[in-house]
């Protein structure tokens, strides 16, 4: 089609992303409507669980493989130390598991543990298949796998919620889609095993290090507020925040697509010393994955309550203050995924680990503290301050390396379509009552199209970028745009 790898990569990585985000969305939709809060709050725990002994089981090696891989030299020694590596820790996080087994058992009930351990059984096979593809560049192929994941997933599961199945039904779906994930990277993976030294352990344990203690302050901060909200509160508090914190992952599709996509590209550029192409690509990332958050945040803030009751119950609207707050998480994420995915992919993954495990202590700390004296509020203001801090720290650390800059022109004018979207669709509730979801959905529509036109007319750039991406396509251009 003509379009630079880049781009092309980025739209594959977009649009698999919002594929599986949608047809997710809608699946939960169901599952709420089903299951109920509690219900899914004991597969939200499950899925917090699986992270923490997923990373454990990956001990770091993940990044530090795709990294290696990466550099295009001796692709397949590394990727073989990295699977020898990959085994060998699934036996040290299956023991740390059954060692803790007692108090997942009084916490979740008989019989989890076999689907954890299961589930990380198969998470070695997907993972060892997925950074192999991805560090060979095939960012592409990579995605797909992640689309037929969570796709597989989606469908046996509603099919065995459907059946009466339960958070059975959820935890046996999500394993099934891990392993068609995994199948398909490993049909395009083409290095090879072969022998491999101490060296390559070395070199594969120093980079490690560092991405596993920074990998380690980003599961702490994804999972310790769901695990310390069911310790402290109930399940059913659990499926409230677990369903908000969901929902705004909307405003991520373009970080999410852009952070997969430009690991390996700025780890080719840093090896090459083009510095100057970082910069740039970083700043336009900003930018691009604003374009999304801001407005998914604004419009959030304006109908959060009125899309939980009609998409997910009336039980879920409860979580709309922590939606609130939880959507300025989404934005500042997009300067703490796209920063500390720069400080990876250049080497610097001591500086990396710096900000989120600083970031990991601030967001235990504040979760036992606020938790049981606020409820699943004060869970969503200790993730704020923790991205907060995390983003400020990476961004020091970044800037020593590289010039980071922000977009002002364009960063201005994604504020104002997005002030003029919310002025409209506030416009919109106060003459129409917002009594059922087609109203409601009436008004997400409008509130994109204010969007979409203002922005496209106040930024020549960003509108004559997606008038050629357009074209690339293969799809015409309106006239009067």
């Amino acid at each position: 089609m003509g379009i630079d790898p880049v781009r092309r990569q980025s739209l594959i990585s977009l649009i698999s992303t919002i594929s599986l985000t949608l047809a997710g969305f809608v699946a939960t939709m169901y599952f709420t409507h089903v299951l109920g809060k509690a219900t899914y709050g004991a597969y939200a725990l499950f899925l917090a669980y699986y992270g923490i002994f997923n990373l454990i089981g990956d001990g770091g090696f993940g990044g530090a493989a795709v990294k290696r891989i990466s550099e295009g030299s001796e692709r397949n020694e590394y990727f073989t130390a990295f699977l020898v590596l990959r085994v060998l820790l699934l036996a040290v996080s299956v023991t740390a598991l059954l060692a803790l087994r007692p108090y997942i058992d009084n916490l979740q009930g008989e019989g989890i543990l076999f689907w954890l351990v299961l589930a990380l059984v198969i998470g070695v096979f997907t993972g060892v298949a997925g950074n192999g593809v991805y560090g060979e560049g095939k960012v592409g192929v990579n995605q797909g796998g992640g689309l037929l994941n969570n796709l597989v997933k989606i469908l046996l599961q509603v099919v065995a919620v459907f059946l009466g199945y339960g958070a059975a039904g959820l935890v046996g779906g999500f394993i099934a889609g891990l392993f068609a994930g995994g199948i398909f990277n490993f049909k395009f993976l083409t290095l090879r095993p072969a022998r491999f030294t101490r060296r390559h352990l070395r070199n594969l344990s120093t980079f490690s290090f560092w991405i596993f203690l920074a990998s380690s302050g980003v599961i702490v901060f994804s999972y310790a507020d769901t695990i310390l909200i069911g310790y402290f509160m109930t399940d059913a508090d659990v499926g409230v925040y677990q369903i908000a914190f969901q929902f705004t992952t909307a405003a991520a599709f373009t970080t999410t697509a852009l952070r997969t996509t430009l690991y390996p590209k700025i780890s080719r550029w840093h090896a090459e010393g083009h510095s100057t192409w970082i910069s740039n690509a970083l700043s336009r990332a900003f930018t691009y994955s604003l374009i999304l958050a801001v407005p998914v945040a604004v419009g959030g803030w304006v109908l959060g309550e009125h899309l939980l009751y009609f998409f997910y119950g009336a039980g879920f609207a409860e979580g709309t203050v922590v939606l609130s707050i939880l959507l300025l998480v989404q934005v500042i994420n997009v300067f703490m995924y796209l920063q500390t995915m720069a400080l990876n992919a250049i080497n610097r993954p001591r500086e990396s680990f710096y900000a989120t495990g600083t970031a990991a202590v601030v967001n235990i700390t504040l979760d036992l503290a606020l938790i049981p004296l606020i409820g699943i509020e004060g869970a969503a203001i200790a993730t704020l301050v923790t991205m907060l801090v995390n983003a400020a720290i990476a961004r020091y650390y970044l800037s020593k390396q590289i010039a980071v800059s922000l977009e002002r022109g364009p960063t201005l004018h994604i504020l104002l379509a997005a002030g003029t979207m919310a002025l409209v669709v506030l416009t919109y509730r106060a003459l129409i009552p917002l009594s059922n979801v087609f109203l409601v959905l009436a008004a997400v529509a409008l509130g994109a199209i204010v969007y979409g036109l203002v922005l496209l007319k106040t930024d020549r750039g960003i509108h004559d970028e997606l008038r050629d991406l357009v074209a690339q396509l293969g799809v015409p251009w309106p006239r009067w745009l």
